[in-house]
């Protein structure tokens, strides 16, 4: 998988270089690169409350094209020749930044599946934000070829966050900007998170942190977009999420209608080959100062006719077709047949161009039912043994205010820390919409190994309504059994009087019913010859207390309890040792389960005793 993402991360570099010379003068008046400057000192200072995560940054305005061809298929490179792909030029999407978008939707897909993260989304904004990358100008790894900065945010008509990073990220030892294809303040980046880390992320797993490499940025960016139990597949949540990237209703109207443009179909193009964007001054009004941050519009992409077609003077610019010159046309390239003055024939009047329709606005988003109650579904108590899966799981029904279920509703299901259980992907919180019924059911969850009683809380998420809670709790595993014990060998055991008894020199094997009975608990002790009703001996072979420490280690033990089997079913006693009595003991093996075996241990006296 490494190596195929490599791959894909090379694929635009040919690219690069040319991307490098054409988009040098657009860069020209940055900052220097941001990771020569040094890091402040002193405790890292928060953003201001309530500022989004682009500063509320002027921002790239175009819409997408409304009328378009039929959507590509997406091309996939197969590493022979350069990047091809077909369709509108708006739709070609560089290949790194694409690799980028999808790896990162993936990432928050598998960490947190409840958001629902579409690629296309993140799409969408870093076309706002950036133009994609400045038409993807980044290098192998992903990282821009020249720093993206936004203006400096000293409010006046932005927010006003003086320098949080020394000048780290963005150059600038005044104030902040917006830095990096997804246009990341630094102060956010850095340690403006709900953990006070900040929402900088490591997307191409190089272990840096860098605004200004897409892989990175991007990962931050589904990663924010996701927070607070978002599920983006509802409108109120997807809407709240670009609100908090710049809140501005215009911003997310376009970012809106790009992300649906983008899922009509895309295609992949070098990197560098991507549609640069034009100079815009926030307000949507082209051929402004233009914020430091977005392409030039003097760029062919934006300023070349359609094929075909030529700006006639004084025109709309779209033109009428280029036709070679002909006899009595109005071009004086010919005569008007019959006449000798060289008058031309008068052109007819052009039909009235048809009015354009209205470029479409996208809907507002229609607010879902209020949700204002959770109620319980099913069983109040859960419960399961050790390591095995509960066999059924927390489930809430939403309602509004009258009574009627609310479908889509986010609910979101923690567990505590405490516990040992949990939910697939060893994860301890889930987020699940409710499905048309407005019902909200939990993943499988799994007990942890240890038993004991714990908490599910289950609660709105986004509203008001009171959090419900279930009871759970974890029995344990059920004591394996053994109803026989035999010895392994039959070698006779013999020690000699003041000696121990060879290393390891009992060993039994347990079953229940036949088979083997792996972790069986057994007793050792050593028992006086009474057949009707033997007793702990107080002479003879011992063992020593394996628990005890110091002067009490040396101790003789004649009982030992706490003894198992193995996985095979197989368990080897403590060395036996022996006081100064010769003769024949009895060494007892027992079973709660009823199994007895009896072993005879011989103790011989000393020579010349």
């Amino acid at each position: 998988m490494a190596a195929t993402f490599r791959r894909r991360l090379r694929r635009g570099a040919a690219s690069t270089a040319v991307a490098a010379v054409v988009l040098a003068a657009l860069t020209a008046s940055q900052a220097p690169a941001a990771t020569e400057a040094p890091a402040a000192k002193g405790p890292k200072p928060a953003p201001p409350a309530d500022t989004p995560i682009d500063g509320g940054s002027a921002y790239f305005t175009d819409r997408p094209p409304v009328h378009r061809p039929a959507p590509p298929h997406e091309t996939h490179h197969t590493g022979q020749g350069p990047v091809l792909g077909t369709g509108p030029a708006e739709a070609g999407l560089p290949a790194t930044v694409l690799a980028a978008y999808k790896k990162a939707a993936s990432t928050v897909g598998a960490s947190d599946p409840g958001c629902r993260l579409p690629w296309q989304l993140l799409a969408g904004i870093g076309k706002v934000e950036s133009g994609q990358a400045r038409g993807g100008a980044v290098d192998a790894e992903g990282t821009t070829l020249q720093p993206i900065l936004g203006p400096q945010l000293n409010g006046h008509g932005f927010a006003l966050i003086k320098d949080t990073d020394g000048g780290r990220y963005d150059g600038d030892l005044t104030h902040d900007r917006a830095v990096g294809p997804m246009q990341f303040i630094p102060s956010t980046w850095s340690n403006g998170g709900p953990d006070g880390t900040g929402w900088g992320a490591d997307g191409n797993g190089d272990g840096k942190k860098d605004p200004h490499n897409v892989f990175d940025a991007a990962l931050a960016a589904g990663r924010y977009l996701c927070a607070g139990g978002r599920d983006l597949s509802v409108q109120a949540d997807l809407d709240r999420a670009i609100l908090g990237y710049n809140a501005s209703e215009d911003y997310l109207r376009t970012v809106l209608s790009w992300y649906a443009f983008y899922r009509k179909g895309t295609h992949e193009v070098p990197d560098g080959r991507g549609v640069l964007p034009v100079h815009r001054d926030g307000t949507g009004r082209s051929g402004g100062h233009g914020d430091g941050r977005t392409g030039d519009a003097s760029h062919p992409h934006h300023s070349s006719p359609a094929p075909g077609r030529h700006k006639g003077s004084g025109g709309s610019g779209t033109g009428t077709p280029n036709r070679p010159g002909r006899p009595g046309s109005s071009d004086g390239t010919g005569h008007t047949p019959g006449g000798n003055t060289g008058t031309p024939t008068p052109k007819p009047p052009k039909p009235p161009k048809p009015p354009k329709p209205p470029k479409p606005t996208p809907k507002p988003p229609t607010e879902p039912a209020q949700l204002t109650t959770l109620e319980r579904v099913g069983d109040k108590d859960l419960s399961a043994t050790a390591g095995t899966e509960f066999a059924a799981s927390p489930r809430v029904r939403a309602k509004d205010a009258a009574g009627k279920a609310v479908a889509g509703a986010p609910v979101r299901f923690t567990l505590p820390k405490t516990t040992g259980a949990r939910f697939p992907g060893n994860a301890t919180s889930v987020t699940v919409p409710t499905d048309k019924d407005g019902l909200a059911t939990a993943p499988t969850l799994r007990a942890g190994e240890v038993a004991g009683a714990f908490t599910i809380r289950a609660s709105a998420v986004g509203r008001t309504a009171p959090a419900l809670a279930f009871d759970a709790t974890v029995k344990a595993k059920p004591a394996p059994k053994a109803d026989k014990l035999l010895r392994t060998s039959d070698k006779e055991l013999t020690a000699t009087a003041g000696q121990a008894f060879a290393e390891d020199a009992v060993e039994v094997k347990a079953t229940y019913r036949g088979k083997i009975a792996p972790g069986a608990a057994v007793t050792a002790t050593m028992v006086t010859d009474d057949p009707k009703q033997p007793e702990e001996n107080d002479k003879g072979p011992y063992f020593k207390d394996p628990t005890a420490t110091g002067d009490g280690k040396d101790k003789p033990v004649r009982t030992l309890t706490g003894l198992t089997t193995d996985a095979h079913g197989l368990l080897k006693l403590p060395k036996i040792y022996t006081d100064t009595h010769a003769g024949t003991f009895l060494l007892r093996l027992t079973t709660a389960d009823g199994a007895v075996l009896t072993i005879e241990l011989k103790v011989a006296a000393p020579t010349g005793s």
